[in-house]
Order: structure tokens, then sequence, then C-alpha cells
């Protein structure tokens, strides 16, 4: 923590708000399930019940059983997708429901 007569950058100090709040986990869900929209689109978003992120993996519940064999195909290129648009390794392993 930084001392009254130390400067920050409003991105330190909103870093050091959410680590200090357990915020970021929040964060990281809400960013990858806009992710998820943005990098495969919203063809497979029309198919997609919900998206959850825990501990690196991401739990994906598709109504299509088709998709879902499509999308289990290209996991690793999916998974760099996503932590490229995010700008940080988020995600290590998609489940597929």
């Amino acid at each position: 923590m930084a001392r009254k007569d130390e400067k920050q950058t409003l991105q330190e100090v909103l870093n050091t708000f959410l680590n200090e709040n357990n915020l970021q986990k929040g964060l990281d869900q809400v960013d990858l399930s806009k992710a998820w929209t943005d990098v495969l689109g919203p063809g497979v978003a029309a198919y997609t019940q919900s998206v959850r992120f825990k501990a690196g993996k991401l739990t994906v519940k598709l109504n299509s059983s088709v998709l879902r064999e499509e999308l289990s195909m290209g996991q690793s290129k999916i998974i760099n997708l996503l932590n490229d648009h995010l700008g940080k390794d988020l995600v290590e392993s998609i489940i597929l429901v």
C-alpha cells in the first residue's frame, strides 16, 4: 500500500481495490462471457446456454450436440483466441457440456 505522499496511477489504485476485495474473479467471469460471444460470433452464442469460469476452466453449456463436437475439435485454438482477446492467459481448458 502506498503512503499518503506517494502518487499512484488510477490503474494501480483500481488493481489494489479489486485485489483487496476479491472482485477480480467476478470481473473475469463477465469478461469471458462477453469474449465467448465476441470471439465465436452470434451464431455460436445463439446455441450457448451458459458460460462459467472457475480456476482456469471454462465450462460452456451448448444446446447443439453437433456444434459441441465441432468446437471440441478446435479447443486449443479457441483457448488461444479467448486469451488473446482478453489480453491475459485466463483459460487453461474448455469443458463443453
